[in-house]
């Protein structure tokens, strides 16, 4: 009878065993992805960047990855870098990283790492050539916010499949003084549908794009001035499709 209760004990205890290894293990084991939202500005700082970074995490938390935030350019360094899938340049402005750390970014982008670029990512690093052939454009003017018609070229991507084929929204439109070939334009701008002030661009307006650059991918919106973008599901549906895209989400 004693040998018998052992024995009984004894494959309990195995198959307790064999369902930790099994299920409890791989599922703890498993680490979301993680991304790195960077805010610094050295130029025009946007209110609107806390209610970005909150709205990136609770993206983060519903979509199931990891968020860090940071304005320290520190944080831009070859170590810390490789915890992220995908780095965000939420509303940077100006001169932000310094040699060294541009270096790092190169490289970290070539291991095979996504950028996503936010509204005024287009507004930094002018003297570093590479950031512009990653991000895709740089900025040079606006006209005041107002209503506008976006035109979505792409319904496929998941930063546009669930737009209409006309947009229309308020924010802040960017004219571009250089704009990168061979991007893959998702949204462009109808400035029949609005004031576009000087410095018009004409059918050839793109507003987001996405492609890949350098051995990563980056995929850039000049939507997200406002305040209320963050609060706009179809936006926010649109940025969390450009970060699953960096981070390299087959769908």
């Amino acid at each position: 009878m004693t040998i018998t209760l052992i024995a009984t004990k004894c494959r309990d205890w195995q198959l307790s065993l064999i369902f930790i290894c099994f299920f409890i293990l791989p599922a703890s084991a498993k680490e979301s992805p993680r991304i790195l939202i960077f805010s610094k500005t050295a130029g025009f700082h946007h209110q609107s960047i806390p209610k970005g970074i909150k709205a990136i995490q609770k993206l983060g938390i519903d979509a199931k990855f990891d968020t860090d935030t940071t304005t320290d350019a520190r944080q831009i360094n070859t170590e810390n870098l490789k915890k992220y899938k995908a780095v965000v340049f939420l509303n940077t402005t100006g001169d932000i990283l310094n040699n060294e750390q541009q270096s790092a970014f190169e490289n970290y982008i070539r291991s095979g790492a996504g950028f996503v670029g936010v509204h005024s990512a287009t507004d930094c690093e002018y003297d570093w050539p590479w950031y512009g052939n990653l991000v895709g454009a740089y900025f040079v003017s606006h006209p005041q916010q107002q209503e506008a018609v976006l035109k979505v070229h792409n319904q496929k991507h998941p930063a546009t499949k669930h737009l209409p084929r006309e947009w229309k929204r308020k924010d802040e439109w960017y004219n571009f003084k250089w704009v990168a070939p061979n991007l893959n334009v998702l949204i462009s701008l109808d400035e029949t549908s609005y004031q576009p002030g000087r410095n018009k661009m004409g059918e050839n307006h793109p507003m987001s794009w996405y492609h890949e650059y350098d051995g990563g991918r980056s995929f850039y919106t000049a939507l997200g001035h406002t305040d209320e973008s963050y609060i706009d599901p179809m936006f926010l549906q649109h940025l969390l499709g450009g970060i699953k895209y960096a981070i390299g989400y087959k769908k």
